[in-house]
């Protein structure tokens, strides 16, 4: 049977088969078309006087069949006047059942058997006439021939209805369809919508017409033409069955009622629905329970009924009216239902009552005591929850559920695709990407997926197996198809995927093979059965061969077979297994030769449960060999053997691959496996933690997928031989988890055994605790990294994630623990136990002791964990459910008093049994409710304080609620109920108030919204990680008026209590802000205040309302905002004069001279110190508080070549930092993730580490404050230990003792100072001045308080002495030897032997002797200058900057050391072993401790990993060296291009960031980047400094085009959106539009000829308001502070001006500052809204409606705004300025955050097209964000 998916919303059968040309269908008789002058198109008439003779049949053979599953069944016909006709439906139920139903104008009474049904058709007749006022008086001989007005009709059959009503099965779809003589038929169609055939799409759309969910117009191609003026009942008979009307006679097909007005008799309800009227819902409800009961039961004469409604407690008498003819059956006070007669005693009178029964008829009037709103019939649209899905998944942490064994690669190896419970996942082994295919409703057991990769087939475990087709690319799912089979558990596809082979159980547990024909799956939907096999043996691993599609091969217990697919049947042939015919076989593969003249399979490879692997001659189907797997056998030595293959105990090998070089085998020891084809030994291995239960070879064999039986999926990288976990997994059902919003962290507690803590960004598993209980509930301390976790046993444990020890443990309950939860301030811990009790502890201490323990206050049992315990967020009430099942309790949450208790139970009078309570939840503090959803399916709302029902909700799930959440807005509620997910309008007050989500396989155990109010979560079978795409809290920045205000400070005026509120933040604000003062803007507020105000200012000459204006929204805590200016047409705003640069006086004070060597450390040119405005002040900047920023740093590109030192690496812990700006970027070498030092504000000059590697230290330098900054960093947390500022200018060089008892540190030139601290506390013990400047500092190895510096006039000698508490530094001076020559001494290094090497700045190495000063020996060791020297042993290590890294054997060096006083030159002792050309001059290197690899860093910006051993350089990082002109996302976010002053335009992989090509052009300059349009982006284009436009395309990694459309610098480049034109802006104003293919130049734009272009940017939309055609606007922006907008239709070579801006200004400063540039882009929230920036009169941005031709508002800006870009989501932008600030903006509400990452001036930002993600730029420093609301 074919899927339902392609069959939506219809399908035109008549379409569907081609019956024109009658290949699929078949016609009889005198069939034939003409033209019907009615309906002005063909239609096909059938004629003839016996109908069976006379028919067309849809399909064309018995053996076919049409697949439809449509509910509702559409023909459009019209019968022959006079004349009979019939028409057959085979219709199919799900057990396979074939059942004919027909429907005539020949049958007289309506029969139904087991397979058959027959239903007699009432013909109507044309309005008016004889006939239809005859039909309406006569009971019967209605049914015969047709009448001669008969008109065309459109039927409408509910064949679900007629299967399960009338032969009590369950429709599944339409097989076939048979039209007899006599009649006309337009069309027919199935959809499972209900479609109104009076009414059309463009009527709908016109007259703004909702229909309700499930109904919809008629399409065109099946609709009746209706002329102006008429209406289409007037033309048309409408027929429905079921009809809504009368049934003349008894169950037949006809004509309903039209106009219900008409109708002045009260009909017996007796088979017949109720009227339709509009209630509501709570009325609803009861009135369908009504309507429920299908057999009347006898009712005393006395009786009341109750009316539910959410607030009505008052039951209403039931008034007994009687009724005849026209009276009795109004009356508008009271809904109405239908009641049966009742006689005297007390009988009912049933439908089948004799027909002398007087027809009178109880109506029941159940007065309602408050006004019922009854909505108006036809509304003009239904309100319901936007957006529409409110909910997108994201990600799953996640693996197996039914089985492990189904993972595979894709074509390209960059995807895994796995089963996840009822989903499968492909995700992206570099990104962590994912991607959903959703439909199964339960565990999926088998999945498959073609050569190609264009199919996936997936298999479900159910009682009947469902198997579904699904495209690859797209996850559309194209097939579903019934197996027949009770469980199906492999799946195989052919290459071509034209054959797949399933393996299953049938109904009497007997192994099935079914091969199915795919072939037309993807064009039509269709799949159909090849064959179909039945067999006793058993089958557990099948394949179908590579070369012949008919032919498979399997294996199982006891038996290898090979299959053929030959004629419709399966056929095997079983192996000759000899001894081996018991062994019980798991899996199998296949070598398959690719050669040109191979047909058929080279060998067979099969794997056992006892370790043997047999391999099978294919052709020959015999055994070639057999090996065996066997455990290591220890040897004398206990040294570690090979595999071998012989007798005794084998590990048993679950699964097998096999590629051209080399097999893998997974087996139960937890090991894979690689073995070369003739299992001689193993060449490589990977031990998992669980039994290895499948193993995967990719197509280009490079990587081997392996998965667990312990949830776990990776990939060994063979060529690397590095392993990669690609998901982990809990092994059981996930009962609970707990969110850390700060660290965004999450625990899990599974049944499994274990709690896990995952990353909710990367999804990877940080810490996994295993005990001996079974965990039940956990919750996450609000600030702190602990967590509390309850176990079966009673115990509560907490932990502390950071040092991974458990803090403590108590058992207060002899039962399992239900709930545990902190309160929001995390003060107390609160746990529940099954049996009853109730603990509290406190938190605040390290050992959380417990205060009081309650007993029998919990409602018994283990149903309600994980979450039996809510605590509200005011931290004032706990609630619960308990004593009993049917209470819920209230407590004071400090003292656990009881305030208050609510009985669920009496809440509902007319339900039969008592409800029960489930779960609780408080709403925020405003609405002050405790929601409670009971076992009556439904929520009640209760206020918190008075325990008063304010509110129901009914029928929430199918079953019971078993969890509910709150957004902090209060407008969302979150309900799991089974296996979905419900997203509920908070106040319930729309038409349609809930979404449904589905995913999970299992009952949700628990489900929550995340702290950000960005995701919600919600485990079960998995953890799934969903986007909340409403942003709840848009809704308090949309407000009219936000104020903030700033922190109060402390009686000591410091802000400690903000500090303090800061770090208990749970990560979102609590409560309002208290209002602040207008007095005192944003820019006049001091510096030590941490938060700004916004006010809200109208024009001045705008009226002012007299009446007091409502209160402002209150603002959250923490919240930073700008000043934000409405304006209105005509309104001018004040002028506000222009801010003063600030200017700063330095005295004219002599400095000293830098050395002129490369190794001394220079500060890059610093543009934002430059000058006399800009004295940066870090405390001017809004840091936002933890846990709530906008941005958060990913990762940092590049490398500072421009630092001495400024890289380390500990070989044997793997720590490794490195600096990039004012960063110091920790970075895992196996992943490439990355970890963030933050704390300086300048440029790091060196760094040092510890010899234990427990200590970091970087330095910075001055800038514009006083002393430079020395920080150190604990190497394990990242946490900033210490911070110490003594030198004046930049820091040289820093150095660790040997013991790690001192720690050195070394001024630059201008001060000279080498200052010696202490290595534990770090104060400062004694420093010196030395005599010349010194370039590089060291300890000795071998003594403690032995030093040496070198510099430009020779080399000190430092000995520390201690006199008590009193340091010292001696120091002794010798100077360079004479035959160096007027060099200088660079850098330094000791060896073990007590002697010092030292470079020059002439390229000579010296060898010094420690013990009497005195140098011994040189050599020439480069050309160049040496700026680093490592030695180790007998291995000497030197970079200069001649861009050499030579490494010398010295090992003769110490014996040449002499006694006296000669010296020797150039002597042969010392031997060049190996030399490597880098990039740039050498500026640090770190090296193992055997000299055999390390990491070397040049002033080219890249970090090299140098392998001597294998004479290899791999770049590490990259970045540019100069400054960066560009950056910029492509359309698929999957790479980012950057474009650089020293003429490269790289490309840049993500999330990896790693380099993936770079187009260099020489002695140019990239001035600007642009991507091409489309996913695709293949093409990247750059704009050079000699007015060249070069266009490279990534697949050939080649230069595809160059162009020269200007005679100056490119400025800025744009691809139009359909990338039809390429528009390049040349700094003379010049704009050209290219032709992207030719490279011609096709228009010349010089509007803004003479002022520099500065930016361009376009959108794809139509703005036809504004009178101009063009499918996209674009925009350029000039220096000169104009903009011009253009609207463009390119294929129409169409370019016309819609708005030409000119933005004022002051005259330009004197002392000649460069001028901010003029920025602009379109607004991607506000249609028609035009963002503008630069210099003016005040700093702020303009927000200018291109519609209204005004300003709408201005945001004022603390500095001028460098670059400018506008967020695709969340109205966010950002701006950067040259003192260093990221400021990220709320275009509405002016709410900022700042963030000051960077080292230099913000010259570039842009953010990704989704919004997620965001690239600074400060020179070469590039810095990549992820982006969250403010």
């Amino acid at each position: 049977m074919s899927s339902r998916a392609w069959q939506h919303p219809y399908v035109n059968i008549f379409k569907h088969v081609r019956v024109e040309e009658w290949k699929r269908s078949s016609r009889e008789g005198d069939v034939s078309s003409y033209m019907d002058k009615a309906l002005k198109c063909s239609v096909f008439r059938i004629r003839g006087s016996v109908p069976a003779g006379n028919y067309i049949l849809l399909p064309k053979s018995s053996s076919q069949s049409l697949g439809l599953t449509g509910r509702f069944f559409y023909l459009l016909f019209r019968p022959s006047p006079g004349k009979h006709f019939v028409v057959h439906l085979d219709v199919v139920a799900e057990e396979g059942q074939v059942i004919r139903v027909s429907f005539s104008n020949m049958f007289k009474e309506f029969k139904s058997s087991s397979t058959c049904l027959q239903l007699p058709f009432i013909c109507g007749s044309a309005q008016g006439s004889v006939y239809e006022s005859t039909a309406r008086t006569a009971r019967q001989g209605l049914v015969g021939p047709a009448p001669t007005c008969v008109r065309w009709v459109c039927l409408v059959m509910d064949l679900h209805y007629l299967v399960s009503v009338y032969l009590n099965r369950r429709y599944s779809h339409l097989k076939a369809l048979k039209l007899c003589a006599n009649m006309s038929v337009k069309n027919t169609m199935t959809s499972d919508l209900l479609l109104d055939p009076g009414m059309c799409f463009s009527a709908m759309k016109r007259g703004g017409v909702v229909m309700e969910e499930g109904n919809a117009p008629m399409p065109r191609e099946m609709s009746f033409p209706v002329p102006k003026g008429c209406t289409w009942h007037d033309l048309y008979d409408y027929i429905r069955f079921p009809s809504d009307g009368m049934k003349m006679p008894f169950d037949s097909i006809q004509k309903g009622e039209t106009n219900k007005a008409k109708t002045k008799e009260c009909h017996s309800p007796d088979r017949q629905e109720s009227v339709c009227v509009s209630l509501s819902k709570p009325a609803r409800d009861r009135v369908s329970l009504i309507q429920q009961i299908t057999t009347p039961r006898p009712q005393p004469k006395q009786k009341k009924v109750t009316l539910l409604t959410p607030s009505l407690s008052e039951v209403a008498p039931l008034n007994i009216t009687r009724a005849a003819g026209d009276g009795g059956c109004v009356d508008d006070g009271g809904v109405h239902v239908f009641a049966p007669p009742v006689d005297d005693d007390g009988d009912v009178f049933t439908g089948r009552s004799s027909v002398s029964h007087s027809p009178i008829q109880e109506v029941v009037c159940a007065e309602v005591f408050r006004p019922i709103s009854l909505p108006a019939a036809k509304a003009s649209q239904q309100r319901k929850l936007h957006p529409d899905p409110m909910l997108r998944l994201n990600r799953i942490i996640g693996f197996g559920g039914k089985t492990t064994k189904n993972v595979v690669w894709n074509k390209l190896c960059d995807e895994v695709i796995y089963p996840c419970h009822a989903v499968i996942i492909a995700m992206k082994i570099c990104s962590g990407k994912q991607r959903f295919f959703i439909g199964h409703t339960d565990k999926v057991s088998a999945l498959a997926l073609n050569g190609s990769c264009s199919l996936l087939a997936s298999a479900q475990a159910d009682t009947h197996t469902l198997l579904r087709l699904w495209n690859y690319e797209t996850g559309q799912c194209l097939a579903l198809v019934n197996t027949h089979a009770h469980s199906l558990s492999i799946l195989s596809f052919s290459y071509s995927g034209r054959v797949l082979c399933g393996v299953g159980k049938d109904s009497h547990s007997k192994t099935m093979l079914v091969v199915w024909n795919t072939e037309s799956v993807a064009k039509q939907g269709v799949v159909c059965v090849l064959g179909k096999a039945h067999t006793d043996v058993d089958i557990r691993a099948l394949q179908i061969t590579c070369c012949d599609e008919t032919r498979m091969v399997s294996c199982g217990i006891g038996n290898v077979r090979l299959w053929r697919l030959r004629g419709g049947s399966l056929r095997s042939c079983p192996l000759n297994l000899d001894q081996f015919h018991s062994l019980e076989f798991t899996d199998l593969a296949l070598l398959h030769s690719h050669s040109a003249d191979a047909t058929e399979e080279h060998t067979l490879f099969v794997s056992s449960k006892s370790g043997h692997i047999l391999e099978v001659d294919y052709a020959a189907v015999a055994i070639k060999n057999v090996r065996r797997v066997l455990p290591t056998q220890p040897s004398h030595g206990q040294r570690r053997e090979k595999q071998t293959f012989s007798t005794g105990q084998g590990i048993a090998v679950n699964s097998i691959s096999v590629c051209e070089g080399f097999c893998a085998t997974g087996s139960e020891d937890g090991y894979m496996r690689l073995w070369p084809l003739d299992f001689s030994a193993v060449f490589l291995e990977a031990e998992h933690e669980g039994p290895v239960c499948h193993v995967c070879i990719s197509d280009d064999g490079l990587k081997v997928l392996a998965s667990t039986s312990t949830g776990s999926v990776g990939y060994l990288d063979v060529a690397s031989r590095g392993y990669s976990t690609v998901m982990r997994s809990h092994t059981h059902t996930v009962l609970g988890f707990s969110i850390d919003g700060i660290r965004r962290r999450i625990t899990t507690a599974s049944r499994d055994g274990t709690v896990r803590v995952w990353d909710m960004d990367s999804m990877q598993q940080l810490y996994d605790f295993v005990s001996e209980d079974t965990p039940s509930s956990v919750a996450f301390h609000p600030s702190l990294p602990v967590f509390c976790c309850g176990s079966s046993s009673g115990r509560i444990r907490v932990f502390d994630i950071t040092t991974a020890s458990m803090l403590a443990q108590h058992r207060k309950h002899t039962e399992t623990v239900v709930g545990c939860v902190f309160s929001p301030d995390g003060e107390c811990l609160f746990s529940g136990g099954a049996d009853g009790s109730l603990a509290l502890y406190n938190s605040g201490h390290q050992e959380l002791p417990a205060i009081r323990v309650l007993g029998n206050v919990l409602a018994r049992g283990i149903e309600r964990a994980p979450d039996a315990l809510v605590v509200s967020g005011d931290n004032s009430r706990l609630a619960f459910i308990g004593p009993t099942e049917h209470t819920v309790t209230i407590m004071d949450a400090r003292s656990l008093d009881e305030v208050l208790r609510v009985d669920v139970s009496i809440l509902d009078l007319d339900s039969p049994k008592l409800d029960s309570a489930l779960k609780v939840c408080f709403s925020p503090s405003t609405p002050g409710h405790l929601l409670i959803s009971t076992s009556a399916n439904k929520i009640l709302y209760v206020h918190m304080h008075t325990g008063k029902l304010q509110r129901e909700v009914c029928d929430v799930h199918k079953k019971c609620c078993w969890s509910l959440a709150v957004s902090e807005d209060s407008r969302y509620l979150l309900t799991a109920g089974c296996n979905t997910l419900k997203v509920w309008d908070y106040n319930m007050s729309l038409d349609i108030n809930s979404q449904v989500f589905i995913g999970h396989s299992e009952p949700i155990k628990q489900v929550s919204f995340t702290p950000d109010q960005m995701g919600v979560v919600s485990v079960g079978d998995a953890l799934f990680f969903w986007d909340f795409l409403a942003h709840p809290q848009e809704a308090m920045l949309r407000s009219p008026a936000i104020l903030g205000s700033p922190p109060k400070a402390g009686p000591s005026g410091d802000l400690g209590a903000l500090t303090n509120g800061m770090l208990h933040s749970n990560g979102m604000p609590r409560g309002p802000a208290p209002l602040p003062s207008l007095g005192m803007s944003s820019i006049e507020r001091p510096a030590h205040d941490a938060l700004e105000v916004l006010s809200l200012n109208e024009d001045a000459d705008l009226p002012r309302s007299p009446s007091p204006s409502p209160a402002p929204s209150p603002a959250p805590k923490h919240a930073s905002f700008l000043r934000v200016t409405q304006r209105s047409g005509g309104g001018a705003s004040p002028e506000q004069p222009a801010n003063q640069l600030r200017e700063e006086h330095i005295g004219n004070a002599s400095k000293a001279e830098r050395p002129d060597c490369y190794k001394h450390f220079t500060p890059r040119y610093n543009t934002s110190t430059s000058g006399q405005d800009s004295v940066f002040l870090p405390q001017s900047a809004v840091a936002p508080p933890a846990g709530e920023e906008g941005l958060r740093l990913k990762a940092v590109i590049g490398y500072n070549g421009n630092g001495r030192g400024n890289m380390v690496w500990n070989p044997d812990t793997g720590l490794f930092v490195y600096t990039c700006g004012c960063v110091c970027v920790v970075e895992n070498l196996h992943t490439g993730s990355q970890r963030h030092w933050l704390g300086h504000t300048e440029e790091i000059s060196t760094l040092a580490i510890s010899h234990d590697a427990q200590l970091v230290a970087s330095a910075s330098g001055s800038g514009a404050s006083t002393k430079s900054l020395i920080c150190i960093w604990n190497a394990l947390d990242g946490s900033r230990r210490n911070s110490m500022s003594f030198h004046k200018g930049a820091v040289q060089s820093m150095a660790f003792s040997r013991d790690d008892r001192y720690f050195l540190s070394v001024g630059d030139f201008s001060e000279q100072e080498v200052a010696l601290w202490s290595g534990s506390c770090f104060e400062l013990l004694c420093h010196v001045t030395a005599p010349w400047a010194i370039h590089e500092a060291r300890f000795s190895p071998t003594s403690d308080g032995l030093l040496a510096c070198t510099g430009d006039s020779g080399i000190l000698f430092c000995s520390i002495h201690t006199h008590g508490v009193q340091t010292e530094l001696q120091v002794q001076n010798v100077c360079v030897p004479d035959d160096v020559g007027d060099a200088e001494l660079t850098s330094l290094c000791f060896n073990a032997n007590g002697l010092l090497f030292t470079g020059t700045s002439g390229g000579q190495v010296c060898v010094w002797d420690c013990n009497t000063h005195r140098c011994f020996m040189s050599w020439e060791a480069d050309e160049g200058e040496i700026g680093v020297l490592l030695c180790c042993g007998n291995r000497l290590v030197c970079g200069s900057n001649s861009r050499r890294l030579r490494l010398w054997s010295v090992a003769a060096v110490q014996a040449l050391r002499p006694q006296g006083t000669e010296r020797s030159q150039d002597s042969p002792a010392v031997l060049l072993e190996q030399e490597m050309q880098l990039d740039g001059a050498v500026v640090s290197a770190t090296f193992d401790d055997v000299m055999d690899m390390g990491i070397v860093g040049t002033t080219a910006g890249t970090l090299w990993y140098i392998n001597w051993a294998e004479s290899t350089s791999i770049r590490l990082i990259n970045g540019h060296k100069s400054k960066v002109n560009g950056v910029l996302f492509s359309p698929d976010e999957s790479r980012f291009a950057t474009c650089g002053q020293d003429g490269s335009l790289r490309v840049w992989a993500s999330p990896s960031n790693e380099l993936l090509v770079q187009f260099q052009v020489l002695n140019q300059s990239c001035e600007c980047v642009c991507w091409s349009p489309g996913n695709s982006a293949v093409c990247v284009s750059g704009g050079y400094s000699d007015g060249t436009v070069r266009v490279f395309n990534l697949t050939s990694s080649e230069m595809e085009l160059k162009m020269q459309p200007h005679s100056t610098a490119v400025s800025a480049l744009l691809y139009s959106c359909h990338g039809l034109v390429l528009l390049s802006a040349g700094r003379d104003g010049v704009i050209a539009v290219i032709c992207p293919v030719t490279g011609a130049t096709l228009r010349i734009i010089s509007d803004h000829k003479g002022a520099p272009i500065t930016t361009m940017q376009s959108v794809k939309k139509q703005y036809k308001e504004f009178g101009l055609q063009g499918d996209e606007l674009w925009l350029a922006v000039s220096a000169d502070r104009r903009v011009s907008v253009w609207a463009a239709d390119w294929k129409k070579d169409k370019c016309e001006m819609l708005d030409w801006l000119s933005f004022p200004a002051p005259a330009a400063p004197e002392n000649g500052d460069v001028l901010p540039p003029s920025l602009a882009a379109f607004s991607p929230c506000e249609r028609g809204v035009l963002v503008y920036t630069g210099y003016g009169v005040t700093k702020e941005l303009t927000f200018y409606c291109l519609n209204k031709k005004q300003v709408l508002r201005t945001i004022s800006l603390a500095d001028w705004a460098l670059c400018l870009s506008l967020c695709s989501k969340g109205r966010l932008l950002a701006v950067g300025s040259k003192h260093r600030v990221v400021k990220l903006l709320h275009s509405s509400s002016g709410r900022f955050q700042d963030f000051t990452p960077h080292g230099d001036s913000i010259q570039l930002c842009s953010f990704s097209p989704s919004g997620k993600q965001l690239l600074t730029c400060a020179h070469n420093e590039i810095i990549l964000w992820s982006t969250h609301n403010l």
